[in-house]
């Protein structure tokens, strides 16, 4: 279908839950969600920026109906105890998987002791998707999508991943080491979840590049009280908002299956099918194998695609 963001289908009735959603691109899709009538479970590691976010969807959307899950994406015990909750809620139809901090220290670990982006940006994803799929392998459950937000970076700088424990040197390496790895768990899992005739679809977008420069106000979001950060790519990206079309897309549009890859052409635009990069995309068996049990034994789960 062509696709505009700013006439999105109604989604009145569906659920989604947006992680990451108390600011920049994920409070944003959660807003244009809710502009559609979805209701959107917010779920953030802060329960004070959970408020300000809904009422600044309030603000933007009076009807809006917003649910919320508190955790926090640097600790399992944490993921885990939000995978619950998601799991638990009458109607899920999709999650974006949107949050992580942005600390490009290489030092930097979660609670668990990880690398803090792997940790945060890939293995807690992995246990939230554990914890669903353990909730959803009925045959007769309401279809799920599972959306992981990449970076264009994988593309760019093609990383090659053959051990999820691996790090790297720099802040940026380990960004796109991490975005990597969720490439090839999100490809692989659709396969697994297609092989099992498992009604879940797993989609993987990129926002092109999102700067404060160019986001709308929203009172505790964008404003005065929140940090501003400068863009050297500022004159050619776009705002946050635009940058979470992608996101909402995959969730969203009707026409999306699983293994499909989502974003702007360039840094900014309109979201598109795109191409997978195929060393995300299709590695060897025996990799994609190994990748999946790494991340399985850092998230400390197993995750289970066969039908019940």
């Amino acid at each position: 279908m062509n696709w505009d963001p700013a006439h999105l289908p109604d989604l009145t009735g569906r659920v989604y839950a947006v992680t990451g959603a108390t600011g920049g691109i994920g409070y944003f899709a959660a807003e244009q969600l809710a502009s559609a009538g979805a209701e959107v479970i917010l779920a953030s590691r802060s329960a004070r920026k959970i408020e300000a976010a809904a009422a600044a969807i309030r603000g933007q959307v009076p009807q809006a109906v917003t649910g919320s899950v508190a955790f926090d994406l640097t600790s399992l015990a944490s993921v885990r105890e939000g995978a619950e909750q998601l799991a638990a809620l009458p109607r899920l139809d999709g999650v974006f998987l949107n949050g992580g901090p942005m600390n490009l220290s290489a030092r930097a670990r979660t609670q668990d002791g990880l690398p803090l982006m792997t940790g945060a940006h890939t293995v807690a994803n992995v246990a939230l998707v554990a914890g669903l799929l353990a909730a959803r392998t009925s045959a007769d459950r309401d279809p799920l999508r599972i959306v992981h937000a990449s970076t264009g970076f994988v593309q760019q700088f093609r990383t090659e991943v053959a051990d999820a424990r691996a790090t790297s040197r720099t802040g940026i390496g380990a960004y796109i080491r991490a975005k990597t790895l969720t490439e090839v768990f999100a490809y692989e899992l659709d396969r697994r979840v297609r092989a099992a005739g498992l009604p879940i679809a797993s989609v993987v977008t990129r926002p092109g590049v999102g700067v404060d420069a160019k986001t709308p106000q929203r009172p505790g979001i964008r404003d005065s009280t929140v940090a501003y950060r400068r863009n050297p790519y500022t004159p050619w990206a776009q705002g946050k908002d635009a940058a979470a079309w992608s996101g909402v897309r995959a969730l969203a549009d009707p026409d999306v299956v699983g293994g499909e890859f989502y974003g702007p052409k360039k840094v900014a635009g309109l979201p598109i099918r795109l191409t997978p990069s195929r060393h995300t995309s299709a590695p060897s068996p025996e990799v994609a194998e190994r990748i999946w049990t790494g991340l399985e034994e850092l998230a400390g789960v197993h995750l289970s695609v066969a039908r019940s």
